[in-house]
């Protein structure tokens, strides 16, 4: 499990076992987001997210709670650690009872990776738009506002959510909304990519 410190960022990232599809129908899609809001949101600033078909990002700030030990059986893990684990066992749980299966859904282990924003603040901007950018680099949409399950509309249109900080991340990531949606759809800097993309 992930080693969180506190008021850092992190994207975390999982995928389905052998990058299957964890994500049918927009029922699926809805559950996960009201399990994520009612486990995650409350360890942590929620900034910015994307749901994918076979797979899901969450850019986060840690906080207080998030760093917080939990003993689970005999393991210590923090707050936010735990939270990303009950998300992913409930979600499964609901899923193979609806589709009549058994097993695992996810990878094992979620990813989670530390985003350096003391040498170079660029890292954290283009950690955000990568996610948003998901379902565009994929073909599954021509506008990234068209993929309803991702923060970038609740940006574009500056609307906050019951659980994503969009007013903080506005500050945190000092956009210029003026300029938002254009900047939204420049190429990634690719030596700036590998410092936040997780390896499979």
């Amino acid at each position: 499990m992930a080693v969180f410190q506190e008021e850092e960022f992190y994207h975390i990232y999982n995928q389905g076992n052998n990058k299957q599809t964890i994500f049918l129908d927009e029922g699926n899609y809805a559950y996960f987001l009201s399990l994520a809001e009612k486990l995650v949101a409350p360890k942590c600033e929620i900034i910015s997210w994307c749901l994918m078909p076979n797979h899901f990002h969450l850019l986060v700030k840690t906080n207080s709670e998030s760093v917080r030990k939990k003993s689970v059986g005999s393991l210590i893990l923090t707050e936010l650690s735990n939270a990303i684990r009950v998300l992913q066992s409930n979600y499964t749980l609901a899923f193979n009872k609806k589709n009549n299966r058994t097993g695992s859904l996810f990878r094992q282990k979620f990813k989670a990776k530390l985003i350096d924003t003391n040498n170079d603040s660029k890292y954290l901007i283009t950690c955000f738009q990568y996610i948003h950018q998901n379902p565009l680099k994929a073909g599954l949409v021509q506008r990234m506002e068209d993929w309803k399950y991702s923060s970038f509309s609740l940006y574009k249109d500056v609307s906050e959510s019951t659980f994503t900080c969009v007013g903080k991340g506005i500050k945190y990531l000092d956009l210029d909304m003026e300029l938002f949606y254009y900047d939204s759809y420049r190429i990634l800097d690719e030596d700036l990519l590998d410092k936040i993309i997780l390896e499979d």
